[in-house]
């Protein structure tokens, strides 16, 4: 077959055939490459999310890897430990309003006390949930790219004072601030990085130490920018108010547990841990996924599709 599509929920599978139409031989499947367990790869050309792990010895076998993501950190780091220069696309932007608007309303949600609301709802208990409203409270965005400008420019209409930390200040509208300035400044902190090896734990327990009491945290970006013990820790010693998470580490092995009840994680069980507690959102990887956003992704993904078997090469990729 041309092509063998891994991790293809529902609404984008439909939206996949649309797009690929009837001139291409593919299969999909909603199942992760380790999940699925073939010995060796169905196609040629094989395509991913962020949550499989290709086997480095497929290499050899394979003409290319699409990653319907607009992250590609996976794909250096397959291509880092097989040794190969195999050529791995990605998308160009689709989701930056939809992720935008997911981290936004987790930060709402927790200043809001929203997961506390839905648990007292039982017994209409309205004790210990009182929230803020966004007006003039302040927002810490770390990583003013694509998707953290637009944080900014959302949060700015809501009447939120917002600063930002980058390494690269490229917005003149965005007043940048340390990190240890920033976070002590903060009533919410919104993570919205590239994950590179420099800031990968950027969120420390001791950086998070420095957090004004009762901020909530929120990433959009990868778990492995913060660990779940430096945000348990911060929010058992009351420094953090709130987490939501829509990003985890150890991603790949967390979401197979998660499924799959019979497989073990340290880091699944740690999350469930974290999501018992009534100040946490934890949401399964799910920031990109408005309608529109999924139709962008799969008219991308056919076009990669179309043009790397035509010219043996991606229209994004490394």
């Amino acid at each position: 077959m041309d092509v063998f599509f891994y991790e293809a929920f529902a609404e984008e599978a439909e939206a996949l055939r649309r797009y690929l139409g009837d001139g291409l031989t593919y299969e999909m499947s909603s199942e992760t490459v380790q999940a699925l367990d073939h010995p060796a790869p169905p196609a040629r050309l094989i395509s991913i999310r962020t949550q499989s792990i290709v086997p480095t010895a497929w290499a050899a076998s394979l003409d290319g890897i699409l990653s319907r993501s607009t992250g590609y950190d996976h794909l250096r780091v397959f291509r880092e430990h097989s040794g190969s220069s195999l050529p791995c696309g990605y998308l160009d932007e689709y989701a930056t309003r939809a992720v935008a608007e997911h981290a936004i309303i987790l930060a709402a949600s927790l200043l809001r006390r929203i997961p506390a609301q839905l648990r007292q709802m039982a017994t209409f208990d309205r004790d210990g949930l009182t929230g803020v409203e966004f007006g003039g409270k302040k927002l810490l965005v770390v990583g003013v790219g694509r998707i953290g400008i637009e944080i900014v420019r959302l949060a700015t209409g809501m009447g939120m004072s917002v600063r930002g930390v980058d390494i690269v200040q490229r917005h003149s509208d965005v007043q940048y601030v340390s990190p240890g300035e920033g976070i002590a400044w903060a009533d919410a902190l919104i993570c919205a990085m590239n994950l590179t090896p420099e800031n990968a734990g950027y969120f420390s327990s001791d950086l998070l130490s420095r957090a004004k009491a009762g901020a909530v945290f929120v990433n959009i970006a990868r778990g492995e920018h913060a660990s779940t013990e430096a945000l348990l820790n911060g929010l058992q010693r009351g420094i953090l108010g709130g987490v939501g998470l829509d990003v985890y580490q150890d991603e790949p092995h967390v979401a197979e547990a998660l499924r799959h009840g019979g497989l073990t994680s340290r880091e699944a069980a740690a999350l469930r841990t974290l999501q018992a507690l009534p100040n946490v959102i934890l949401t399964p990887h799910n920031a990109f996924n408005t309608r529109e956003a999924v139709e962008r992704k799969s008219e991308m993904s056919a076009r990669q599709v179309r043009h790397f078997l035509k010219h043996r090469q991606f229209l994004w990729g490394l």
